[in-house]
């Protein structure tokens, strides 16, 4: 089986070609109750759902000249074995060992020649709490196979709802002979030739329906008009710049009843209070730096999902972007959290993420060689704009099992490249909140400072909320007649 790639899949390939040592896999640490399984065990476990997964077994190949995008092939060497691994957290088997190693295993790329994915089992993983025995799982899988949401199916294909193992699914694959670089050079040139057609029969239908189509021409245009807007160079810091090969890694916790609480006192969606706290961490990470926070000093790309509901299982990327400045410069957190939200209000207003939604669907009917070239050229060139990505992905609200084994805690890596020093990934799962802080090693050994103040820039929010709540429930009482 053959599938080629959209042009937002082939881009995170195309700029990691062009900045050598950067890894553009997302991941996620998924940690479980009592003592991990024996890697046969959870590797005849995986067999079971592969079927469920094609592109676990197939490999990315990419079109000389960049005539077409890359495509997705089998794989007829595939071999479960290089893709499962199994390491140890050494003593005390914390926080702190399992996002060392996480920095670790994140720093190194993916092998183009074989799938574009690796599981890793962890042993040796305590309960910070309680100390109690745990193990991890930690998910690798290359940004063009998935965003974030389709990346999260991942789980619920790969484990079970209920503590009983699911049966295996039924399995026949045979990998299809791969297709020689000829031929795919040829069906390349072949789809070439047949897009001036395919793009009159669009434009047929689109002039089918002149109003909505000057909606939409309007929508995107305000849209383009704003982001534009956006590429003003950000007021420099410390968290832009060049980087290193290899990445840190630090985590923060919440709670989802922390964010409804602020969010029922204070106002703003759960977005808004997210990012108000990771705003609080970039401020404390610059203070700590000796640097004074700026109004335009980190702004940062918000991913948004454009998934239609029922195409989670969809394994490609469908996101557009917001591109906000987080309000670092104000200390108060009620203040902060009123900035975030005005800010994001008036960017979901002026049509930010259905302009990138807009823009993305017309690359994708334009001559791939045209879409390659520019994204080739400007992964080159340094860019000042974006300082940071702060991405929010919400997670399963029930409880899921790997044999047998409760998932208790999932934790979310983003990568960083074109000169993005830093980044947050934000996941909800069961209620609990987390936040995985991407860094790079050589400039950003401080990543645990933006984690803590992350944490406590939402309690400071959580505070305030229950400030509020008090000042409602003891306002004066009321005149009472004689």
């Amino acid at each position: 089986m053959m599938d080629r790639m959209s042009p937002l899949d082939a881009a995170f390939l195309q700029l990691e070609d062009e900045e050598p040592g950067t890894s553009l896999a997302i991941a996620s640490i998924a940690v479980f109750e009592g003592r991990a399984p024996s890697t046969d065990e959870f590797a005849a476990a995986l067999a079971g759902r592969l079927p469920l997964i094609p592109r676990y077994r197939q490999k990315a190949r990419e079109v000389a000249l960049d005539l077409g995008p890359p495509v997705w092939v089998d794989d007829p060497s595939f071999d479960l074995g290089y893709h499962l691994r199994r390491t140890a957290l050494p003593p005390p088997g914390g926080d702190r060992e399992l996002a060392a190693l996480m920095g670790r295993v994140m720093s190194a790329r993916l092998d183009r020649a074989r799938p574009l994915w690796e599981y890793w089992l962890v042993d040796g993983v305590r309960d910070a709490g309680t100390g109690e025995e745990r193990w991890a799982l930690i998910s690798k899988v290359h940004h063009s196979m998935v965003d974030g949401i389709s990346g999260t199916d991942l789980y619920r294909v790969v484990f079970d709802a209920t503590p009983e193992p699911g049966a295996p699914a039924p399995d026949d694959w045979h990998p299809e002979p791969p297709p020689s670089d000829l031929a795919l050079a040829s069906a390349a040139a072949l789809d070439l030739l047949r897009l001036p057609a395919k793009q009159a029969r669009a434009l047929l239908a689109a002039a089918r329906r002149p109003r909505a189509l000057g909606r939409t021409a309007a929508r995107t245009a305000r849209g383009v008009a704003s982001l534009a807007g956006a590429l003003v160079p950000a007021s420099r810091t410390s968290l832009s710049g060049a980087l290193s090969g290899h990445r840190r890694f630090a985590l923060a916790r919440g709670t989802v009843d922390d964010v409804r609480r602020v969010r029922s006192a204070l106002g703003g969606t759960f977005n808004d209070v997210v990012l108000a706290a990771v705003t609080a961490g970039f401020r404390e990470l610059l203070l700590e730096r000796g640097e004074q926070p700026a109004p335009h000093g980190v702004r940062t790309l918000v991913p948004v999902s454009v998934r239609a509901p029922g195409e989670e299982s969809i394994r490609d990327n469908r996101v557009s972007l917001l591109l906000a400045d987080l309000p670092v410069d104000v200390a108060d957190p009620v203040e902060r959290l009123a900035a975030v939200r005005a800010r994001l209000t008036h960017l979901k207003a002026a049509g930010e993420a259905e302009a990138g939604a807009a823009l993305l669907a017309v690359a994708g009917g334009e001559p791939f060689p045209s879409i390659a070239a520019p994204v080739r050229l400007a992964a080159r060139l340094p860019q000042r704009q974006i300082v940071t990505v702060t991405t929010n992905v919400p997670g399963p609200r029930r409880p899921l099992y790997a044999l047998g084994r409760r998932l208790v805690e999932i934790v979310p890596y983003v990568p960083i490249a074109a000169r993005l020093r830093t980044g947050v990934a934000i996941f909800s799962y069961c209620g609990r909140l987390t936040f995985g802080v991407t860094g790079d090693y050589d400039t950003a050994a401080d990543v645990w400072t933006l984690a803590d103040g992350i944490e406590r820039g939402l309690a400071e929010l959580v505070s305030a909320a229950a400030a509020q709540e008090g000042e409602e429930e003891g306002g004066p009482e009321p005149l009472r007649a004689p």
